[in-house]
């Protein structure tokens, strides 16, 4: 195999048991075994790459390590008959970015069952302002519109400035869902209404401390990508026969809550795993943002930055900083 030499974050563990990152050159034949070489073009930033890149042991387990949970770009070289050299693609998920080197550098080496062809409609940049986060927030769409129609009534998200949030509230906004979203920035509202929101409500809204085990029947449905309370309170206050989908725990990973919203109300609660969603559904719903779900704010949502400016974003989104969706261009 020819040896290339390419650009890649690289966060190393110092003696001092502190976690330092910096773009170095890495040759390919220190990438991991797989079936498909890649030439990466765009990345995104995600919170679980923030927590890969700052030492989480609970995301990666081994460093050095590149993070980077998000590539797309070109086939370089395929063991596998089902991509072909220079065919686009798009590698979210499994372990990519965790425990697999990722997409934080200009080349990946993966198994031929993590790849999705790009579907047409999007361009590699537009992929990556969706991302595991549009991806996520798809699967979410894609599970509520199941069982709760426009018609029904308001639709509740939370953590709506975020990646999963922003993309629901528009793919939810362009479906004709009258969408009421939640933010704790000050500042955020004229972002999610650009989005289609139809009003912005704060945290202290929508989190209920007051214990009851139901609450006043609001919501039709629900995309909740923070967890803890202000889940436990959306679910409380779902109509009957209301769907609620649960993606995140930015707030809490528990649930403070009984079992009367869905023994008395018939509530349906939908886990979303973005993770390992088998790859026939993988397909179907990155073929709806491609088509008839594609969001008009792709590019107003986005921020693009290099690798070597990555480094501060890293800090930035895990102080929930970032509004919509960081692109990495590993082009340039």
């Amino acid at each position: 195999m020819k040896e290339r030499i390419f650009r890649a974050m690289i966060v190393e563990e110092t003696q001092d048991n502190q976690f330092v990152r910096t773009i170095k050159e890495k040759s390919i034949t220190n990438l991991p075994d797989g079936d498909i070489l890649v030439r990466v073009s765009f990345s995104s930033l995600n919170y679980k790459d923030a927590l890969s890149a700052t030492g989480n042991r609970g995301v990666t387990r081994n460093y050095p390590h590149t993070p980077g949970i998000d590539a797309a770009g070109t086939v370089e070289e395929s063991c596998n008959k089902t991509f072909q050299t220079g065919d686009a693609v798009i590698v979210t998920s499994y372990d990519l970015g965790m425990n697999t080197s990722g997409g934080f550098g200009q080349y990946i080496r993966i198994p031929a069952d993590w790849v999705v062809p790009l579907p047409k409609g999007l361009t590699l940049k537009e992929s990556m302002i969706y991302g595991t986060a549009g991806f996520t927030a798809g699967l979410s769409v894609f599970s509520l519109t199941h069982t709760v129609k426009p018609e029904d009534g308001e639709v509740l998200v939370t953590g709506a400035t975020g990646g999963v949030g922003s993309i629901a509230t528009a793919i939810l906004n362009k479906l004709g869902y009258h969408v009421v979203a939640v933010s704790g920035k000050p500042d955020a509202a004229d972002f999610l209404l650009n989005l289609g929101a139809k009003r912005v409500v704060t945290r202290k809204d929508v989190n209920d401390e007051s214990g009851r085990p139901l609450l006043k029947s609001t919501w039709a449905g629900v995309v909740d990508t923070v967890g803890g309370n202000i889940l436990a309170t959306a679910i409380k206050s779902t109509q009957a026969g209301g769907a609620v989908t649960t993606c995140g725990m930015v707030a809490s990973a528990d649930l403070p809550l009984t079992v009367f919203p869905f023994i008395i109300r018939g509530i349906k609660l939908l886990g979303i795993d973005s993770q390992n969603c088998p790859m026939e559904h993988r397909q179907k719903v990155w073929e709806k943002l491609a088509t008839n779900w594609k969001i008009d704010q792709l590019q107003s949502i986005c921020r693009e930055v290099s690798l070597e400016e990555l480094n501060s974003m890293v800090d930035t989104i895990l102080k929930g900083g970032i509004k919509g969706r960081t692109v990495v261009n590993l082009e340039t």
